[in-house]
C-alpha cells in the first residue's frame, strides 16, 4: 500500500514532522493539577491534630523528655505513612490516558515508512494503521481497505463501526483496529483529541473531601480550642500561684498528650483498610479508602442497566409483523426454542426475510462446537443469531456490498449484501429512527404492499405494548437494490428481553428500606425502560421516567422535579454528568456507575465512582473511587452497607477515644485547681492512649453492624459526626472518669501514701475505667452477655491491655521508666471501686436523659 501512495499522501517530510511537534507540542496526555509524591506526603501532616502533636514532641525534646518525644514522632510518622500509601495509589486517575499512547506508531515520512513512539506523531502525519493496531492521535481516513475500528472506549458502543474515507472518516485516539487497514492523516493530538478532552473534564473536576474527612476536621478543631482553653486556665492558675514555670511546662505537655488522641488517625486507617478488604471478598474493590465511609452517606445510586441491573444476554420473545404475532420459546443463548403461530411452529416468506436480516445485518459471530456455543459479538446481536438458528440450523450470511454502520445518533445499522444478480439492503434500529423511513411493507407470503396510515397504527400499537412488557424493540427493513435507507419496506419488530440478574431486585429493594434511592440510566426506549423499571421496584409510574431529550431540552425543569425521576432513558453516555450534577445540586450523595472512557468525568464526579470491573474501560476505572469486580448491583449494596458498619464503628472507637481523653484532661485540670500535684506523667498518659485506648479502639472498629443498619435512612450530608446525643455521652462519661480518677489520686495523699503510689493508682484507675467502657461503646444492648461476648476481639483487647498495665506496675525495671510502683491490696480497693462508679453512674443518667 505504501509504494502506491497519491503524491499528497507520501506524508510529511522530517523536518516538516520537527517544526510541527515545536509548534504542537508532544502526543502526550498530561493535566498538570496532578499530585506529586512529595506533595502527597506532606499534605498528610497539615491536619490540625497532626500540628499539636508536633508541638508536643518539640516541647517534650526541650524539656528532656526523650522517650515521649520519640513516641510521639514516631506515631505521627506512621500515619503519614499509612495516609500517604493509599492516597498516592489513589492519585492516579489519568494514568491509563497517557498508556494508551504509549505505543509504536507507524508513519509516512519523505515516502518512507518509519516506526516510531506515538508521542512523536503529529499534526499532519500520514499514519498507516492496521489490524490490531490502536490509533495515536484523531485523524481523518485518507484511504481504507475494509476498515472497522472499535470505539467502545469513547462511545459505550460495543458495535465495531465500519470506515471509510466518504462518510464515516473519522478516526480517534485511543480506539483500535479490529478488521482492515488504512492511512489516515492526524489532524489532533494530545489534550486537543477527543480522548484529551475527556482529559481535560476529569482534570477540572475538584476533589472534594469526604463527609468524614470534614468530621474528624471539625472534631480536631474542637479538640485544639479545648486544649488551648485548658492550659490557659492553668497557665494562669499557675501565674497566680507562682508556680515553677518547668512544672508549667510539664503539665502543658501532658495536657496536650491528654487531650489528643494520638491513637485515632490510625485507628481509623486501619479500620478504612479492614473494611476495603472485607468489601474485596464481596467483588467491591475501594480504590480509596476515603470513601468506604461515603458509601455508608449514598442516599442515591445512578445506575446503567445493561450488565448491572441485567444479564447483558439478550433473548428474543416475539416477532410482531402487520399480520403476525409470533411468540419465540426459550432463554438465553439456548439453541432449543420453537418459533409459534398461534401455538403451531411457524414458516413463511416473510420469516425468511426476517431471519435473513437477523443474520445479515449483524457483525456477531455463533459457532457450535459440540455441545458448546462460542460466541462472540454484540448480546443483541448474538440473539439475533440464536433466534435464526432456531428458526432455520444454517442460513447463509451472503456477501457483503456495504455497510452503514451503527452509531448512537442514527441508532440503526445497514448491510447491502448480494443476492444472486441483485442486491438487498438490509436495515435494523430503533424503532423511532426507522419507521419513518418505511414506505411498503411485507406480507407473510411475500407480497408487497403500501404501508399506509392503518398498518403504521397497528404496527405503533404493537411497538408500545411490547415496550410496554419490557421488551428491548428491533425495527427491521429492506429495501431490493438500492444503498438509500428512505421508501424501504417494514419486515417486522422483534422484541426481546435482558433478564434482571439474580438478587439484583432484593438489593434494590434493601436499598429502599435503607433510604437509598435507585436511579436507572438506560438507552432504551422510555416505555421499554420503564416496564423493566417497575419490575424491579424501581419505578412505579412512568412519570418517574425521563428521556435525554428531555433532559436536553429543558434541563432547569428536570433539577426542579430531580428527586421525582426515578429513570433516565435513551440517555446517551455523555448525559451522565449531567444527571450527576443535578443530583448534587439538590444535596445528594450519589454514586454513579460507568464502563467507557466517555463515563469517566460523571464517574469522577459523584461522591462515590463505580466501574465495572469486567467491562469497564481502564481509564474509568482509574477515575473511580470502587471496581465492581462481578459488574452486579447487589453488589454496590453490599459495600453501601459496609460502608454503614465501618462508619458506626469509627463513631464506637471514637465515642471511646474522646471520652477517655476528657477524662485524662479532666484529672490534670481538676488536681491544678485542687493545687495538688501532676497527676499523671507524660509518659503515663501516652502510655493510656496508645495502650488503654488504643488496643480497644482497633478492636472496636471490627464490631458487627447493628440488626437494624438497612432499615435507617442516611445519614444527612450535613448531620454533626456528634448527632444523635453523642457529644452528651461522651462529655458525661469523659466527667465521670476525670472525676473519680482524681479522687482515686487525691484519697492516697489524703492517707499518707507518697506521690508515686498516688499516681499509680490514678493511673490504674483511668486504665479500668477505660476498659469497662470499651464494652459499653460495643454494642447498643445493655445485657452484659453481648457486651463481653458479641465482639470477641474487644475481650482479647482488653485482657491485652489488662495485662500490659500489670506488667507495668509489677516489673521493677518499667517500673522505673513510668515512675510507678507496685499496688497493694488497699490500693487496688480504691482502684475499684473508683473504676466502677463511672459506668454505674453513667447508666443512670443515660436512663433518666
Amino acid at each position: 500500500m505504501v509504494n502506491n501512495l497519491k503524491s499528497f499522501e507520501k506524508g510529511l517530510s522530517f523536518k516538516e514532522a520537527e517544526e510541527n511537534l515545536k509548534e504542537f507540542g508532544i502526543n502526550e496526555i498530561d493535566i498538570e493539577k496532578r499530585k506529586k509524591a512529595l506533595s502527597i506526603f506532606l499534605d498528610q501532616f497539615k491536619d490540625i491534630l497532626v500540628l499539636i502533636l508536633a508541638v508536643s514532641t518539640a516541647l517534650s525534646f526541650l524539656l528532656g523528655e526523650f522517650l515521649d518525644a520519640f513516641a510521639i514522632f514516631f506515631l505521627i510518622i506512621l500515619n503519614g505513612t499509612l495516609g500517604f500509601i493509599q492516597e498516592y495509589k489513589a492519585e492516579r486517575a489519568l494514568e491509563s490516558l497517557k498508556k494508551y499512547i504509549s505505543y509504536k506508531s507507524k508513519v509516512i515520512r519523505d515516502g518512507k515508512l518509519e516506526v516510531i513512539e506515538a508521542k512523536y506523531v503529529t499534526v499532519g502525519d500520514i499514519v498507516v494503521i492496521e489490524e490490531g493496531d490502536r490509533i495515536p492521535a484523531d485523524g481523518v481516513l485518507v484511504e481504507g481497505y475494509s476498515l472497522k475500528v472499535d470505539e467502545s472506549i469513547l462511545t459505550g458502543e460495543s458495535i465495531a463501526v465500519d470506515k471509510d474515507v466518504h462518510s464515516e472518516n473519522r478516526l480517534f485516539m485511543g480506539t483500535y483496529v479490529v478488521k482492515g487497514k488504512g492511512l489516515m492523516r492526524v489532524t489532533s493530538i494530545g489534550l486537543n483529541t477527543k480522548m484529551g478532552q475527556i482529559a481535560k473534564v476529569l482534570g477540572e473536576i475538584q476533589e472534594t473531601k469526604t463527609p468524614l474527612q470534614v468530621r474528624l476536621s471539625q472534631l480536631g478543631k474542637i479538640l485544639a480550642v479545648i486544649c488551648i482553653a485548658i492550659c490557659s486556665v492553668i497557665v494562669i492558675l499557675g501565674i497566680i500561684r507562682k508556680q515553677n514555670i518547668y512544672d508549667m511546662f510539664m503539665i502543658g505537655i501532658s495536657l496536650a498528650v491528654a487531650a489528643i488522641p494520638e491513637g485515632l488517625p490510625a485507628v481509623v486507617t486501619i479500620t478504612l483498610a479492614i473494611g476495603v478488604q472485607r468489601m474485596a471478598k464481596k467483588n467491591a474493590l475501594v480504590r480509596k479508602l476515603s470513601s468506604v465511609e461515603t458509601l455508608g452517606s449514598v442516599n442515591v445510586i445512578c445506575s446503567d442497566k445493561t450488565g448491572t441491573l441485567t444479564e447483558n444476554k439478550m433473548t428474543v420473545k416475539r416477532i410482531e409483523t402487520v399480520d403476525m404475532s409470533i411468540e419465540v420459546e426459550g432463554t438465553g443463548y439456548d439453541l432449543k426454542g420453537r418459533i409459534l403461530l398461534n401455538g403451531r411452529i411457524v414458516k413463511n416468506q416473510l420469516l425468511d426475510y426476517i431471519m435473513m436480516c437477523a443474520v445479515n445485518c449483524n457483525n456477531a459471530e455463533l459457532e457450535k462446537i459440540r455441545n458448546d456455543l462460542k460466541t462472540n459479538g454484540d448480546p443483541t446481536e448474538i440473539a439475533l443469531l440464536v433466534l435464526a438458528k432456531k428458526y432455520k440450523e444454517y442460513i447463509k450470511r451472503k456477501e457483503k456490498v456495504a455497510e452503514i454502520p451503527f452509531d448512537s445518533n442514527k441508532r440503526y445499522m445497514g448491510v447491502t449484501v448480494k443476492y444472486g444478480d441483485s442486491s438487498i439492503l438490509f436495515v435494523k434500529g430503533a424503532y423511532e429512527s426507522l419507521i419513518g423511513r418505511c414506505k411498503f411493507y411485507m406480507y407473510q407470503d411475500g407480497t408487497i404492499k403500501e404501508l399506509t396510515s392503518y398498518e403504521k397504527r397497528i404496527i405503533a400499537k404493537k411497538n408500545e405494548l411490547m415496550c410496554s412488557a419490557a421488551l428491548r424493540v428491533l425495527l427491521m427493513c429492506m429495501k431490493f437494490n438500492s444503498q438509500d435507507v428512505d421508501d424501504m419496506i417494514f419486515l417486522g419488530l422483534v422484541g426481546m428481553i435482558d433478564p434482571p440478574k439474580r438478587g439484583v431486585k432484593l438489593a434494590i429493594n434493601k436499598a429502599k428500606k435503607a433510604g437509598v434511592k435507585t436511579v436507572m440510566i438506560t438507552g432504551d426506549h422510555k416505555l421499554t425502560a420503564f416496564a423493566i423499571a417497575r419490575e424491579l421496584g424501581i419505578a412505579d409510574s412512568i412519570e418517574e421516567v425521563v428521556t435525554g431529550e428531555e433532559l436536553q431540552k429543558d434541563e432547569k425543569f428536570i433539577e426542579k422535579n430531580i428527586d421525582n425521576i426515578s429513570v433516565f432513558a435513551r440517555v446517551d453516555p455523555l448525559s451522565k454528568l449531567k444527571i450527576v450534577r443535578l443530583l448534587k445540586r439538590k444535596g445528594n450523595i450519589v454514586a454513579m456507575t460507568g464502563d467507557g472512557v466517555n463515563d469517566a468525568p460523571a464517574v469522577k464526579e459523584a461522591d462515590i465512582g463505580i466501574a465495572m470491573g469486567i467491562s469497564g474501560s481502564d481509564v474509568t476505572k482509574e477515575a473511580a473511587s470502587m471496581v465492581l469486580l462481578d459488574d452486579n448491583y447487589a453488589t454496590i449494596v453490599h459495600a453501601i452497607e459496609e460502608g454503614r458498619i465501618i462508619y458506626d464503628n469509627i463513631k464506637k472507637f471514637v465515642k471511646y477515644l474522646i471520652a477517655c481523653n476528657i477524662g485524662e484532661v479532666l484529672i490534670m485540670l481538676f488536681t491544678s485547681i485542687l493545687n495538688l500535684p501532676i497527676a499523671l506523667l507524660p509518659l503515663q498518659i501516652l502510655w493510656v492512649n496508645l495502650v488503654t485506648d488504643g488496643l480497644p479502639a482497633a478492636a472496636l472498629s471490627l464490631s458487627k453492624g447493628d440488626e437494624n443498619l438497612m432499615r435507617r435512612p442516611p445519614r444527612p450530608k450535613k448531620e454533626s459526626f456528634f448527632a444523635g446525643g453523642l457529644m452528651q455521652e461522651i462529655v458525661i462519661r469523659g466527667f465521670l472518669i476525670g472525676i473519680f480518677a482524681t479522687l482515686s489520686f487525691y484519697l492516697p495523699l489524703f492517707k499518707g501514701y507518697d506521690l508515686k503510689t498516688a499516681r499509680t493508682v490514678a493511673f490504674a484507675t483511668l486504665v479500668i475505667s477505660q476498659l469497662i467502657f470499651a464494652f459499653e461503646c460495643s454494642t447498643n444492648k445493655r445485657n452484659v452477655f453481648s457486651m463481653l461476648f458479641e465482639n470477641i476481639y474487644l475481650s482479647i483487647a482488653v485482657i491485652s491491655s489488662f495485662v500490659l498495665f500489670l506488667l507495668v506496675i509489677y516489673i521493677p525495671q518499667l517500673g522505673i521508666v513510668f515512675e510507678v510502683s507496685s499496688l497493694k491490696s488497699l490500693e487496688w480497693g480504691i482502684t475499684i471501686i473508683c473504676s466502677l462508679f463511672p459506668s454505674l453512674l453513667h447508666n443512670i443518667f443515660a436512663k433518666n436523659i
